[in-house]
């Protein structure tokens, strides 16, 4: 993709900016993540949310497991079940002096939801609030139709703007940075799309004053060049370590490594639904008469035919947690019962001649290569597990730009290799997206990563787990649903739960947390 350079120096950024001071209060960060957008609401993107924290801020701020704590509201009750107030912090103001205020909450609530061209919309976050009732300046109410129990979290997941910053503003208008001000801890000075962001520290910044005067934040999606990077003291630290690079960056007397089991959910979606598939045929390469993956038998034999202990050890490197449902141990939702599922290529064998294909068929699985820790790696080798029970299997890995459209928007796949990372702590994501039948006015389904996959009974209990405001009740409701969708219907394939690594140079220190996006303001100089 040609380099365009869509920011130099933006003056409101800069102006109350203190001259940069000592190697010391820089930093410059590498990510494996490809960003696309300084817009805030342009995709709902970890690499996207990731960079754009940096200048928009939230109403409400997850702490290192999670679990919301305050940001831009101080605090937060649930009033009845049906109407959510927030306080919202006073003194905050934009990086143009602009008072921070409950209408600017009104204007985000308009806005995200609706961006133009967006590959995935934040409407999920924000189409259960039916109404906003501003109370006063510093007070806003979120009525819902019905109850919404997870709605402090949800307010985890997207940045507020300012309508005076805002109004009339395209994505391009963030990308230039003509409307990238926001009231985070940084500024803006400068993005190249494809390339890096800079930004400078903003001192005006309600919460603890952040270390660096200066933050590079670079993108370098291929891992070797990454690394690289790293070891060359390019960079000061860098995210996605490659699994099989730990330990020779462990022996670095100039790097520490640290690393956290984390959220990211690797899983196969499948085209469960469609009569026909696109990329499922005889052995010859002909059509067959029925989409073969409509036959949870089919789904079962596919997921049984993955050495998921195997994946561990050869291509992650120890590096994943092996699974066979949405949430890590530990998480909530997370059930003791549900094993990892065996690897029996035998017994994988017989379901398919059960299901009518005692010869196999043929497949491609799709996936990326460069979003996920040893993505095309990891296909190859289910690819080659398939083919030894008979399913004749194809590899198509691409970048995840390429991929997520040809997959997602444009519907081309059959099954793909994929991950998902709830924003929120628990899995409601998981059963909202990739259990429930696809409603895009409900936020149900995704496009990103469809598997057609419906059953209404599924659907009522995603409905209950999704309104149950008592928490004991709700995740009782959620392990129901992960054993049905997940266990027993198998709607998606689940692989494992990747562990989160970072390397950076000594001197630094970082504090992991669940999510796997990568910010400044987790770094600081060692004392």
């Amino acid at each position: 993709m040609r380099k365009q350079h869509l920011g130099l120096a933006l003056a409101a950024g800069l102006a109350a900016s203190p001259p940069l001071g000592a190697k010391a209060q820089e930093i410059t960060l590498a990510v494996g993540g490809a960003f696309t957008s300084m817009d805030p609401h342009f995709f709902d993107l970890s690499p996207n949310h990731a960079l754009t924290w940096h200048v928009f801020d939230r109403l409400v701020h997850p702490d290192p497991d999670m679990r919301p704590s305050p940001g831009l509201a101080t605090g937060w009750k649930a009033v009845d079940e049906r109407t959510w107030e927030f306080r919202l912090r006073q003194g905050v103001t934009f990086h143009d002096g602009t008072p921070f205020t409950a209408d600017d909450v009104v204007f985000t609530f308009a806005r995200a939801p609706n961006v133009p061209n967006s590959p995935t919309s934040m409407g999920q976050y924000i189409r259960p609030v039916t109404r906003l009732e501003v109370v006063d300046p510093h007070t806003i109410r979120l009525h819902t139709a019905e109850p919404i129990p997870l709605i402090p979290q949800m307010m985890m997941s997207f940045s507020v703007i300012g309508r005076k910053q805002g109004e009339g503003m395209s994505t391009a208008d963030y990308n230039s940075g003509k409307a990238a001000i926001g009231t985070g801890p940084y500024r803006l000075a400068s993005f190249t799309l494809g390339d890096r962001a800079v930004f400078t520290r903003n001192p005006a910044y309600w919460g603890a004053k952040q270390p660096w005067e200066r933050v590079t934040y670079r993108m370098i999606t291929n891992d070797s060049a990454r690394v690289a990077a790293m070891q060359s003291g390019d960079v000061d630290a860098i995210d996605a370590v490659p699994t099989r690079d730990v330990a020779r960056l462990e022996r670095d007397p100039k790097l520490n490594v640290a690393s956290r089991p984390g959220l990211r959910l690797i899983y196969l979606y499948v085209d469960a639904s469609r009569p026909q598939s696109p990329h499922v045929t005889d052995k010859a390469g002909n059509p067959l008469p029925a989409n073969p993956l409509r036959d949870v038998r089919v789904r079962q034999a596919l997921s049984m035919a993955i050495n998921r202990e195997g994946l561990r050890r050869q291509i992650m490197e120890g590096f994943s947690r092996p699974t066979g449902q949405a949430m890590p141990q530990g998480g909530m939702g997370y059930d003791p019962a549900i094993p990892v599922p065996a690897y029996d290529p035998e017994s994988a064998k017989r379901l398919l001649a059960e299901a009518g294909y005692p010869d196999g068929f043929a497949i491609t699985l799709h996936g990326p290569n460069d979003r996920y820790v040893n993505d095309d790696a990891i296909c190859q080798a289910i690819a080659q597990m398939w083919t030894r029970i008979g399913v004749k299997t194809a590899v198509q890995t691409s970048p995840a730009s390429v991929f997520f459209t040809a997959g997602g928007v444009r519907d081309e796949h059959s099954i793909s290799l994929t991950g998902w990372s709830t924003s929120t702590g628990e899995p409601d994501t998981h059963l909202s997206l990739m259990l429930a039948t696809p409603d895009p006015a409900r936020g149900r389904g995704t496009r990103s990563r469809p598997s057609h996959y419906s059953n209404p009974d599924l659907d009522r209990l995603v409905d209950r787990a999704l309104t149950t405001i008592d928490q004991e009740a709700r995740e009782k409701l959620y392990v129901e649903a992960i054993r049905w969708g997940f266990q027993k219907e198998l709607a998606v394939i689940p692989i494992h739960h990747q562990v989160n690594i970072w390397a950076m140079r000594k001197g630094l220190t970082y504090t992991p947390t669940l999510s796997e996006q990568t910010r400044a303001m987790e770094f600081a100089p060692a004392k």
